[in-house]
């Protein structure tokens, strides 16, 4: 974390110069409880019981600084961990170590980090930044194959911030209102910690307009691996439509991902509603409906994948399915169904959120895994007999305030 501290002082001076523009400085504190139960059949009944309980307070202070085309950008972090299932940011892959445990026991952590840490400059016609940020491309709604860098697992519900990677990015903008994206992800080696071009992400994505339409068209090199990518959304009548194409060419072999997702809005008995359908297809996914740990060994580009947190599904053919009902002007209602077609089996979400003030939210969830054990969401098989990596009824709830 004292490298973090360096970069800082190192950065302020340039980005502050001797009269400054805008300086905003906002955050949030987030207190959020997790809590899952387990069949008796589960092997995480085993370790935790018939049901766990993870607390997590967080406390987000965001700095922005802007003066002559510069912008300076800082978004400290301090995280409370408490339970038995929760997990610790780790920067052993990034460029830059900016995250610290202060203090860690059996069931409990305080974790303080920088999550973005970024200089950049923006003209009319282009920008510039380097640093940890977040990067976000694709047309995907749920499924993302396009958005390589850190995307979102499909069944996550706080979505407000994604987590930041170092990189270089850089746009021009063309005077027809396309623009040309570029971004090259530094990686390190996680046993050496040596700077690893292998691992590294470059990437360079047009986006352009035909007619009523938008493309984009993607190039990149990911891990050592050759991507291309083709994206498209046009309007559908009262519709919007989008999806993304991508072909991924691995030493050991080469895989197609899909995701084509339709949106539409309306309103029904006085209450706006909005509703979301999307399929995907995952190349990489298992060809059968085997999950087991002998059949998944045979599969080390999924595998890879799993691990890096740039995939969540394990079959091939996915539908998602969710509609938004404001059942008031401060809360909303959302029933989500995320689908394995191939199993079949999938989880069932009721997302709730509610404005309590005009600077206090509250979030939720009810969260329901569908499937026969063996499946992927009724619980995959975990190498010891009788035993299934399989999960019961969840909740998720947290309350946010905003300053």
């Amino acid at each position: 974390m004292l490298r973090s501290f360096v970069i800082l002082s190192l950065l302020i001076p340039v980005a502050a110069g001797a009269a400054p523009d805008t300086t905003e400085i906002t955050g949030h504190t987030k207190l959020r409880i997790v809590s899952q139960t387990y069949p008796s059949d589960s092997l995480l009944h085993e370790l935790f019981g018939a049901s766990s309980t993870d607390t997590q307070g967080d406390l987000r202070l965001n700095l922005e600084h802007r003066q002559s085309g510069w912008t300076f950008n800082a978004n400290y972090q301090l995280a409370a961990f408490n339970g038995e299932r929760f997990s610790l940011p780790d920067d052993s892959r990034r460029f830059f170590d900016l995250t610290s445990v202060i203090e860690q026991g059996d069931d409990s952590a305080l974790v303080h980090r920088l999550d973005r840490l970024w200089l950049g400059y923006a003209s009319e016609k282009a920008v510039v930044r380097f640093g940890r940020q977040a990067l976000s491309w694709g047309n995907g709604l749920f499924y993302a194959p396009m958005d390589l860098v850190n995307p979102f697992d499909p069944a996550a519900v706080d979505t407000e911030y994604k987590v930041g990677d170092d990189m270089l990015y850089l746009q021009y903008l063309r005077d027809s209102g396309a623009d040309i994206q570029g971004a090259y992800v530094i990686r390190r080696d996680a046993l050496n910690h040596d700077v690893d071009g292998a691992a590294a992400t470059s990437a360079i994505k047009y986006h352009g307009f035909a007619g009523q339409g938008e493309y984009d068209l993607m190039m990149a090199r990911h891990y050592g691996d050759d991507v291309l990518g083709l994206g498209a959304s046009h309007s559908l009548g009262g519709a919007q439509w989008g999806g993304d194409l991508v072909i991924t060419k691995t030493d050991n072999d080469t895989y197609v991902q899909l995701s084509s997702n339709l949106s539409y809005s309306w309103n029904r008995a006085g209450k706006n509603m909005s509703g979301v359908l999307e399929y995907h297809f995952n190349g990489f996914g298992q060809h059968s409906d085997d999950y087991s740990p002998a059949s998944l060994a045979g599969n080390p580009d999924l595998l890879r994948r799993l691990l890096r947190g740039e995939s969540f599904t394990l079959g091939r053919h996915y539908l998602a399915a969710s509609i938004m009902i404001e059942m008031t002007p401060l809360w909303s209602l959302s029933p989500t169904v995320l689908m394995n077609a191939g199993d079949p089996s999938g989880l069932m979400q009721l997302v709730t959120h509610y404005s309590l003030s005009n600077s206090m939210t509250l979030l939720g969830s009810l969260n329901i895994p569908l499937g026969d054990n063996g499946s992927e969401f009724g619980g995959v098989e975990s190498g010891l007999p009788g035993h299934y990596l399989s999960t019961d009824a969840g909740v998720f709830a947290q309350l946010a305030w905003y300053f």
